[in-house]
């Protein structure tokens, strides 16, 4: 790798924990993208806000004025036009979020982390050296983001729909790491040894 840290990729299904495993890169010396955070803040932009209410009316807008992130993915995971346009307006931003991270970055930096749910279907794993694949059971999955979001099977199963199967995501990522229970103590360090190969590899 050049002298820039290399850039790894998160990927797997839906709840599948890929926010606990970019926590342990980060503690090791990386610098995580999370694009589901640069997501919300894009949302809050006033000029996004109003781009939305424009399209959607006020009922995806809160009665304190933000957007109604539930009410917009209501629209647009049963909506592939709808769905394509907001990602036109947002996926940009949360892109210049991204790279103004990784300029930004410390010298002692280890590795630029994209923790993106559409890692593969938005073309990201290219500009990545390797893709971790945080692997976890459809039923733990399921126990989690019931637990975390909310969320019904159904729910799980439209917004799943919406993305690549999973197993052609197992199959495109460079490691696999299984997280199929909550707290696991050993979790940190398997990722610190799947790191550390990848940093260092034989």
């Amino acid at each position: 790798m050049s002298g820039r840290p290399p850039v790894i990729g998160l990927a797997g299904g839906i709840g599948a924990g890929k926010s606990a495993v970019a926590a342990i890169l980060a503690d090791l010396g990386a610098v995580v993208s999370d694009s589901d955070a640069d997501a919300r803040a894009v949302l809050a932009e006033s000029d996004v806000i109003e781009t939305v209410r424009s399209w959607w009316g006020g009922d995806v807008i809160t009665p304190d004025g933000v957007v109604d992130r539930a009410a917009v993915a209501r629209r647009v995971f049963i909506d592939p036009a709808e769905r394509a346009r907001l990602e036109a307006l947002v996926h940009p931003r949360i892109h210049a979020r991204r790279r103004a991270r990784f300029e930004a970055a410390p010298a002692s930096t280890r590795a630029f982390v994209i923790d993106a749910p559409l890692l593969f279907e938005a073309g990201l794993d290219s500009e990545c050296e390797a893709v971790i694949f945080i692997d976890a059971p459809r039923e733990v999955r399921l126990a989690r983001v019931a637990r975390d979001r909310g969320w019904t099977e159904a729910e799980l199963d439209r917004r799943e729909a919406a993305q690549w199967p999973i197993q052609r995501k197992r199959e495109r990522a460079t490691e696999i790491i299984e997280n199929t229970q909550d707290d696991d103590p050993t979790l940190a360090t398997r990722v610190a040894a799947t790191f550390d190969r990848l940093l260092n590899p034989r």
